[in-house]
C-alpha cells in the first residue's frame, strides 16, 4: 500500500506537466497570443510626406516625397502609384511589384516623415483661425488641441459662435455649438469638447 502511494506521488509532477502542455494551446488561443496580431496600420493620405528607400538603388529612392492631392506619388521609373488609403508596408510592396520589371528582387522601405492621414481621419478648422488647416486626428484630441494647432483665433473671430460640423456613419449632419472665447480666454473647460475623425470646426467672423 505504501509502495503504491509513493509511486502515485512520483507520477504527479509528470501528470501536472502533461496537463499544462495540453492546456497551453487553449490558453494561447484564449488570450490571442498564439499568433502575432497585426496592430492597426496607419493609412496614408494626401499631404503626408514620405521617405522611400530602395535598398542598393539610391538613384531610385526619394528622401522627401509628398503624397499629392490626388493621393498618388511619383518615383523614378514609376510615374504614378496610388499611396492614399494604403499602409506604408502595403505601399512598399506595391512599389516592389512595379520595380520588378527593372530591378532584380527589389527591397523597398516606406517611412512617414509628416502625417496627415486619409481625409476622413482629419480634423479641419476653417474661418477665423489664424491658420485654417487640416490636422491629423489623434486619440483624445479636443477643441483646444485644434485651436492651438491652428495658431489661435484672429482678432475678427466670433469665437463664441463657433460650430463643430459632424457627420455620422449614415451621412447625417450634426451641428454642435462651442464657445471658443469662453474656453480660450475665460478658461471654461466645459467647452473643451472631444473631437472625432472627420469633424470640421467652423469659426465665423464677428459683426462690426
Amino acid at each position: 500500500m505504501t509502495t503504491s502511494w509513493r509511486k502515485g506521488l512520483a507520477t504527479l509532477p509528470f501528470l501536472a506537466l502533461a496537463l499544462a502542455a495540453c492546456d497551453a494551446p487553449r490558453q494561447l488561443a484564449a488570450n490571442g497570443s498564439g499568433a502575432p496580431q497585426e496592430a492597426s496600420a496607419y493609412l496614408l493620405g494626401p499631404g503626408d510626406t514620405l521617405t522611400v528607400f530602395v535598398y542598393r538603388a539610391p538613384e531610385l529612392s526619394a528622401p522627401d516625397l509628398p503624397v499629392r492631392p490626388d493621393g498618388r506619388i511619383s518615383l523614378p521609373l514609376i510615374p504614378d502609384i496610388q499611396a492614399a488609403g494604403r499602409s506604408p508596408t502595403q505601399l512598399a510592396r506595391d512599389i516592389e511589384g512595379q520595380l520588378r520589371q527593372y530591378v532584380r528582387e527589389p527591397n523597398v522601405t516606406v517611412m512617414v516623415r509628416t502625417f496627415m492621414g486619409p481625409s476622413n481621419q482629419q480634423i479641419r478648422v476653417i474661418g477665423e483661425a489664424a491658420q485654417p488647416m487640416g490636422l491629423p486626428y489623434r486619440d483624445g484630441m479636443t477643441v483646444m488641441d485644434v485651436v492651438i494647432g491652428a495658431r489661435g483665433l484672429t482678432r475678427y473671430a466670433a469665437g463664441n459662435r463657433a460650430e463643430i460640423i459632424r457627420r455620422d456613419p449614415e451621412g447625417r449632419r450634426e451641428v454642435i455649438r462651442v464657445r471658443l472665447n469662453d474656453l480660450m480666454r475665460g478658461g471654461d473647460v466645459s467647452q473643451d469638447l472631444a473631437m472625432r475623425p472627420g469633424d470640421t470646426l467652423v469659426i465665423p467672423q464677428g459683426w462690426f
